[in-house]
C-alpha cells in the first residue's frame, strides 16, 4: 500500500469515524482514501473550506467524544496552530497527520523534515507540549496512527504522527491483519467529560468544552495540572530503537526515512571497520534523552542527519549535556542525503580528532622532543665532564685551589667536579659554565683572572 492509503485505513481500523481536511500535497491521498471509506464504515468524511475550519471540525467531534483525525502537510498544519492550541487547552484527543514537504512558506512538494521545531515546540502558543511520533516505515506508519489514538484518549491530548513526504507517497508491502478492527486499549478511562453522553455530577453538572480561563489563578492551575500530563507522558511513553551501540564510537540520531538511509551508511561502515551505531527516535517528544546519554560509555563523537538545516541536533545537544562533541549532516528543501555522503561525513568524523585531542598530541610530542634533546645534552656534558675530572691537569689544578681559597671553596669546586652543583643557578648558567669547563677558555677578569679561570 502506499503510505498515505495505509495510514488512512490503519485509523478507519482503530475506530476512528470522522474526517476533517483540506487537499495539499503530499498528503492528497489521505482525504481522497477517507473520502470513499468513511461512508462504507457509517462515518463522515468532510473536505473543508480551508485548514483553519477544518481543525475546528476536529474540534467540535473530539469535544463529542468521538475518534476524529485530521491530515495535512506543513503550511496547512501551520494555518491549524491556533486551533491545535485550543484543542490543548480544552483537553480534547485527536489525531493529526503531517506529512512534512520543503519550507518555509509554500517551499516545495518535496519531502523533508523542517518540521521538527514546529511538532516538538508545541507550535502554536501557550506552554504546551503533544507526543509526536515518527514512522520509519510504512508498516510502522500504520502501527503509531493506532497507536496515537489511544495515547490521544489516554492522555486527552492531540497526537501527532509525523512524517516526511517520502512515506506518505511510497508503496511497501503492509501486514493490515494485525491491524484489522483494532480494539481501544483496555485501561482507557470512560469518556465522561464529553459534550455527549456526559454523566451530570454535583461539580461538573455539565460538559464544557473550553480553554478560556478568566481568572490568572485558575489558568495557572489548569496550566499546571497540563505540564503534570506531560510530565507522566514523558516518563511513560518514550520510544526509540537501538543499534549497534554495544561498541560504538560514533553514534548517529536520524528517524524517519533518514534513519533507513543513515542504517545502509552506518552498515558500510561497519565493513570498513568503522564502529558506528545509531538510535532513532521513534517518539520525537518526548525525546529519548536518556537513551542517548547511556550511549556516552563507549560513544566519542554523535552525528545527526536530517532533510532539514538542523534541527532536531539541538534536543541531541540538550541530551549529551556538552560531553561529546556533536556534528551534524543534513539536505533540506526536498533534496534527500544519500548513503555515500553520510559514509563520508562519517569517515571523516573517524579520521579526524578533536581539538583537545590535537592539543594533547601535539603537547606530548613537544615534550617528548624536549625530553629527547635534554637527555643528549646531559649525556653529552657528562661525558665531558667525567674527562675533565679525571685528567691529571684538572685535578692537580683543583688541589691548588683548594689550597688558596679555603675549604669552603674546596668543598664547592669538589662538588662541582662531580657534578652535584651543576643547577645550582639555573640550567643556562650552568650549561654556560660547564661549556667553558670543558672547553678550556678563560674569561677575562682583571680582578680575579685566576678565580674566574
Amino acid at each position: 500500500m502506499k503510505g498515505n492509503e495505509a495510514i488512512a485505513e490503519a485509523a478507519i481500523q482503530a475506530g476512528c469515524r470522522f474526517f476533517f481536511g483540506y487537499p495539499i500535497t503530499p498528503q492528497n491521498q489521505i482525504p481522497e482514501y477517507m473520502s470513499k471509506r468513511m461512508p462504507q464504515v457509517g462515518g463522515c468524511f468532510l473536505q473543508s473550506e480551508s485548514e483553519v475550519a477544518a481543525i475546528n471540525m476536529v474540534y467540535g467531534a473530539g469535544g463529542a467524544g468521538a475518534r476524529v483525525m485530521t491530515s495535512s502537510s506543513s503550511p496547512g498544519i501551520s494555518l491549524k496552530q491556533e486551533g491545535i492550541s485550543y484543542i490543548v487547552g480544552a483537553e480534547v484527543p485527536c489525531v493529526i497527520v503531517n506529512m512534512v514537504r520543503g519550507g518555509p512558506g509554500l517551499g516545495s512538494i518535496q519531502p523533508a523534515q523542517s518540521d521538527y521545531y514546529q511538532a516538538t515546540r508545541g507550535g502554536g502558543h501557550g506552554d504546551y507540549r503533544m507526543p509526536v511520533l515518527a514512522p520509519g516505515s510504512v508498516q510502522e506508519a500504520v502501527t503509531l496512527t493506532q497507536d496515537a489514538f489511544d495515547l490521544a484518549d489516554r492522555y486527552r491530548t492531540p497526537v501527532m504522527v509525523l512524517g516526511d513526504g517520502l512515506i506518505g507517497q511510497m508503496m511497501e508491502p503492509v501486514d493490515m491483519d494485525q491491524a484489522a478492527d483494532r480494539k481501544p486499549a483496555e485501561d482507557l478511562p470512560a469518556k465522561t467529560w464529553a459534550a455527549t453522553g456526559h454523566k451530570p455530577t454535583d461539580e461538573a453538572p455539565r460538559a464544557i468544552i473550553n480553554s478560556l480561563y478568566i481568572d490568572p489563578v485558575v489558568l495557572e492551575q489548569h496550566c499546571m495540572k497540563l505540564q503534570a500530563k506531560y510530565d507522566a507522558i514523558e516518563a511513560a511513553e518514550c520510544r526509540w530503537q537501538e543499534e549497534m551501540l554495544e561498541d560504538a564510537e560514533i553514534v548517529i540520531v536520524a528517524y524517519g526515512t533518514t534513519a533507513r538511509i543513515a542504517r545502509s551508511a552506518m552498515r558500510k561502515c561497519r565493513e570498513k571497520g568503522i564502529k558506528v551505531g545509531m538510535i532513532r527516535p521513534i517518539t520525537l517528544w518526548p525525546f529519548p534523552e536518556a537513551a542517548i546519554r547511556a550511549t556516552l560509555k563507549t560513544a566519542k563523537k554523535f552525528l545527526c542527519v536530517e532533510m532539514s538545516t538542523g534541527q532536531m541536533i539541538d534536543d541531541v545537544k540538550l541530551a549529551v549535556e556538552g560531553q561529546r562533541p556533536v556534528e551534524f549532516y543534513g539536505r533540506t528543501g526536498g533534496m534527500v542525503p544519500t548513503v555515500g555522503e553520510i559514509v563520508e561525513k562519517l569517515e571523516s568524523m573517524n579520521g579526524a580528532k578533536t581539538g583537545v585531542e590535537q592539543l594533547l598530541n601535539q603537547t606530548g610530542a613537544a615534550l617528548d622532543q624536549a625530553a629527547n634533546a635534554a637527555q643528549k645534552t646531559f649525556a653529552s656534558i657528562g661525558q665531558k665532564i667525567e674527562q675533565k675530572v679525571n685528567d691529571p691537569a684538572f685535578v692537580q689544578k683543583t688541589e691548588e685551589l683548594k689550597q688558596k681559597t679555603g675549604e669552603f671553596a674546596g668543598k664547592a669546586l669538589d662538588g662541582l667536579a662531580k657534578g652535584a652543583t651543576l643547577l645550582g643557578e639555573g640550567l643556562n648558567k650552568a650549561f654556560g659554565a660547564l661549556s667553558g669547563l670543558v672547553s678550556g677558555e678563560k674569561k677575562n677578569d682583571n680582578n680575579d683572572k685566576e678565580g674566574n679561570e
